[in-house]
């Protein structure tokens, strides 16, 4: 039996090193061209209740620690006009460590034997041929056959529709992210106002959200609620534009994230699935991430998808003779752990509802105490 895995993110290459550690076969189908197609996000903190043991499971605990960037665990919330309402630095006690999602997704690929990952390798489509059998179609009209498929392919994947109907929907938030470099030289204002983690400045109804990458680098995401069609076609002067008219009247150091951008500004539209999104069991097929359980980001996507691939690994490698018992038993866990997390705090709420950002300094003290 080989597994075959679409989609090389966090959740699809943690599945592949913990089949590779079992002596099970796997291959993996990525669309990208190679690992540096595209920026792979920003900061990650990697929980200990999912991200940490995931990564336990994969053997890789000490190569994430040596990713681990000191200072990024503090946390400052300000209003629009830069105040500082709190303020939390990272005293090195903090039990969620951030990492670079690039840094950490390039530690999965180099612990896998060269070849598993196969780049530029778009899915089309796929199709059930009985008996637990699937046939994979590439861009390119080549077809795979698997008799274990797995969806690793994200918000839109191309495997879900073996499982079910849902399709992602819009939450009603659009970001528009951006960058600056080497921001203590050439920004040192906003570098400050940033501090030596992640940035909180938010109002009802929209924020700046920053953080510190290595370098200087400061990452930032805009998040306004605006109907899904706004700035449809836009090109990237007029997006600048009118995200900054958003914030017009805001503290200059912080609207410098947006209007000073070392790169063309990345709209995003953010989506969900439904809550509590399940299916009936189907032969030969799973999912596993933002595929199985797509939610707005709340710092959970990512280490979610980890411990699913985590899990899907242990329970195929605990059933070598029979796939379906431990297909059944891993979607039973992922399904009561997705349940669980969608029905959490609405952290969209607190960070951009009427009291913010008195409401973001409150979780946030509550959650220090």
């Amino acid at each position: 039996m080989t597994v075959t895995i679409i989609g090389a993110g966090l959740g699809g290459l943690v599945l592949a090193r913990v089949l590779h550690l079992h002596g099970i076969p796997v291959e993996v189908y990525e669309a990208e061209a190679s690992p540096a197609a595209r920026r792979q996000g920003g900061m990650l903190d990697i929980h200990p209740w999912n991200g940490q043991p995931a990564l336990e499971a994969a053997g890789l605990t000490e190569g994430f620690r040596e990713l681990v960037l000191p200072g990024r665990e503090s946390t400052r919330v300000v209003d629009r006009h830069g105040t500082v309402l709190l303020d939390q630095p990272d005293d090195g006690t903090g039990e969620r460590p951030e990492v670079q999602r690039g840094e950490l997704r390039q530690l999965l690929l180099d612990s896998l034997p060269p070849g598993t990952v196969h780049w530029g390798h778009k899915v089309t489509g796929v199709r059930a041929l009985g008996d637990g059998g699937h046939e994979v179609t590439l861009a390119d009209g080549t077809t795979i056959g698997t008799n274990l498929l797995v969806g690793a392919d994200g918000a839109w994947s191309k495997v879900r529709p073996l499982l079910s109907a849902a399709t992602p929907e819009y939450v009603g938030v659009t970001v528009v992210e951006t960058f600056l470099f080497d921001g203590d030289a050439r920004h040192p204002a906003v570098a400050k106002a940033v501090g030596e983690g992640a940035l909180y400045a938010l109002a009802s109804g929209k924020g700046i959200v920053a953080h510190r990458e290595s370098g200087g680098t400061l990452h930032t995401y805009a998040q306004l609620f605006k109907p899904q069609d706004w700035l449809d076609g836009a090109d990237a002067a007029t997006v600048t534009a009118r995200v900054a008219g958003e914030f017009d009247g805001w503290a200059p150091e912080l609207t410098a994230l947006l209007t000073e951008s070392d790169t063309p500004p990345v709209l995003r539209r953010l989506g969900t699935l439904p809550a509590g999104h399940r299916w009936d069991r189907v032969p030969g097929v799973t999912l596993l991430g933002d595929a199985a359980h797509l939610m707005p980001p709340n710092g959970e996507g990512a280490n979610l998808a980890m411990l699913d691939g985590a899990e899907l690994g242990q329970a195929l490698a605990a059933h070598p003779g029979d796939v379906e018992t431990a297909l059944a038993g891993f979607e039973r866990a992922m399904f009561a752990r997705a349940a669980a997390e969608a029905e959490d705090v609405d952290i969209y709420a607190i960070m951009f509802g009427a009291d913010a950002p008195h409401s973001m300094v409150a979780m946030l003290t509550d959650a220090g105490e």
